[in-house]
């Protein structure tokens, strides 16, 4: 039997990324510190490998294909076929920075501050390029982990990832810039891309997991609304294109649908209420797919 090789991201990504999988419709299963876990698709062999490392194995082959940041990627320099891009992270939906940061009570307040300065963080190549294309020398060096608590004994500034901040605010960090945005991205090795069968599965997993990511945070919204009313329910809703109207069977009586963000919603149902909505049902939703 065919099968594609893929590999999922060990660590913070990992919950989020079997979530995903599950509302895009694959049942998996981990077993307590096993790195193969069970999935419900007999064409699909899974790894939970570092997502540091994923671009590497496809790069190399030893992978089909894999999801794995941006950040790590281009830290990688790796040649690999990039498939979709799949904006969640640690946290849900949003992309990840990769921030410059200092003491709060550092000297340094620009980038160009840093000249001649030591540097410390895990994406060393992706901070010299940034260094370079600022026109800056300064000393970057790998950290092996606990970067944030380096500074100012260890090193002058680091380069770490960010999702809210918390943790800079929490070692008396401040952020002197961005050096890089990143989002996840289903990726594949070059010669797998070429070959049909593993396209097409590939592809047909990036509509599945793009339709879980959009379906994140909404929810589908049902009202009957009364013909005299009708134009006025509609004036309240908002929609990813226009609602769906569509006539009852009872006469002069419409059904009307729409896809809405959650937090919408709490607001939205009673506005339709009042103005002469019905049998309104809120229902949550797997996948979206434009």
């Amino acid at each position: 039997m065919k099968k594609l090789r893929i590999a999922l991201p060990k660590g913070s990504l990992e919950n989020t990324t079997i979530e995903l999988f599950q509302r895009a419709g694959y049942k998996i299963i981990r077993k307590e510190r096993s790195y193969t876990p069970f999935i419900d698709d007999s064409e699909l062999e899974v790894l939970l490998i570092r997502t540091q490392e994923i671009p590497l194995y496809v790069e190399k082959g030893v992978l089909d294909a894999g999801l794995a940041g941006n950040d790590w990627i281009l830290e990688r320099g790796v040649e690999v076929q990039r498939v979709k891009e799949l904006v969640y992270s640690k946290q849900g939906l949003g992309k990840v920075r990769w921030v410059l940061a200092v003491p709060v009570n550092s000297d340094i307040r620009k980038v160009e501050d840093l000249e001649g300065k030591r540097i410390a963080t895990e994406l060393v190549e992706v901070t010299k390029r940034y260094l370079k294309e600022k026109g800056v020398r300064a000393e970057v060096e790998f950290s092996w982990g606990a970067t944030e608590v380096k500074p100012p004994h260890l090193v002058d500034a680091i380069v770490e990832l960010t999702e809210t901040g918390r943790s800079l605010r929490a070692n008396n960090l401040r952020i002197v810039d961005s050096v890089l945005e990143s989002t996840t991205w289903l990726i594949a090795n070059k010669l797998s891309w070429k070959d049909s069968w593993k396209r097409e599965k590939i592809e047909n997993l990036a509509i599945l997991l793009e339709g879980a990511v959009n379906g994140l945070g909404k929810v589908g919204l049902k009202a009957n609304v009364p013909e005299n009313k009708l134009k006025k329910v509609l004036n309240l809703l908002p929609a990813l294109r226009k609602p769906t109207i569509s006539k009852l069977s009872e006469e002069g009586w419409w059904a009307v649908e729409i896809v809405l963000d959650e937090v919408q919603a709490r607001s939205l149902i009673p506005q339709i209420k009042k103005a002469g909505g019905e049998g309104i049902v809120e229902y949550p939703l797997n996948k979206v797919i434009y």
